[in-house]
């Protein structure tokens, strides 16, 4: 399985039906991969959604990650699970997730990035690349440190504060994925404005 194009990470909703329409536009838009992300959801509701989702994702090819929880991930017939550094052990989540997808979240540390590879992670992500508007004060992750990650080997995802506008600069790093969520979700038309990151990846293989 080939990881590039738009990441597509849900936002926090407490609307289901909301939440799976928002992600049927995204996938029917060309997004090629989608990540549940819901903060605020009790449990029951998370799996709920969790399950719907994979349902949506296998329709169209597309896997579904689970942020933060692995466990939710098998319990939902997730494609795999992302961590961030309070989500546990990468490895143990490896151990877990079998021949599931694993993504970590390695911030601006290349060395983060080095340790997750060696446990098992199936991609990297760094940022926020640009200022985030989900996470206004997270750490910022230099572009140039796409370069520097390419001899691991895996895919690497951008993530922070993309747009329309800035994310060929991020294509243009190195980035194989851009994990959008405002300038995605925030669209007047989701499935639209998919479509438009997707262009942005095939413009870059023409060139």
């Amino acid at each position: 399985m080939r990881l590039r194009g738009l990441y597509a990470v849900t936002p926090d909703c407490a609307d289901e039906g909301a939440l799976i329409g928002q992600a049927r536009r995204a996938l029917a838009g060309g997004a090629a991969l989608l990540q549940y992300r819901n903060k605020r959801a009790p449990g029951a509701q998370r799996l709920r959604e969790a399950r719907a989702l994979a349902a949506l994702c296998r329709q169209h090819g597309v896997p579904l990650i689970v942020n933060d929880d692995a466990r939710l991930a098998l319990a939902a017939g997730a494609h795999g699970a992302h961590l961030g550094r309070a989500d546990g052990d990468p490895a143990a989540a490896r151990a877990l997730l079998g021949g599931k997808l694993l993504g970590v979240s390695c911030y601006d540390s290349l060395e983060r990035a080095r340790a997750a590879v060696a446990a098992g992670a199936d991609y990297v992500a760094f940022g926020a690349v640009f200022a985030s508007p989900t996470k206004p004060g997270a750490v910022r992750a230099p572009l140039e440190l796409f370069a520097a990650a390419r001899a691991l080997g895996v895919p690497l995802a951008a993530i922070g504060g993309i747009t329309l506008g800035n994310a060929p600069q991020a294509i243009a790093a190195g980035a194989d994925l851009l994990a959008v969520i405002s300038d995605l979700f925030d669209a007047p038309d989701v499935e639209d404005r998919a479509r438009a990151y997707a262009r942005l990846f095939a413009h870059a293989v023409a060139q």
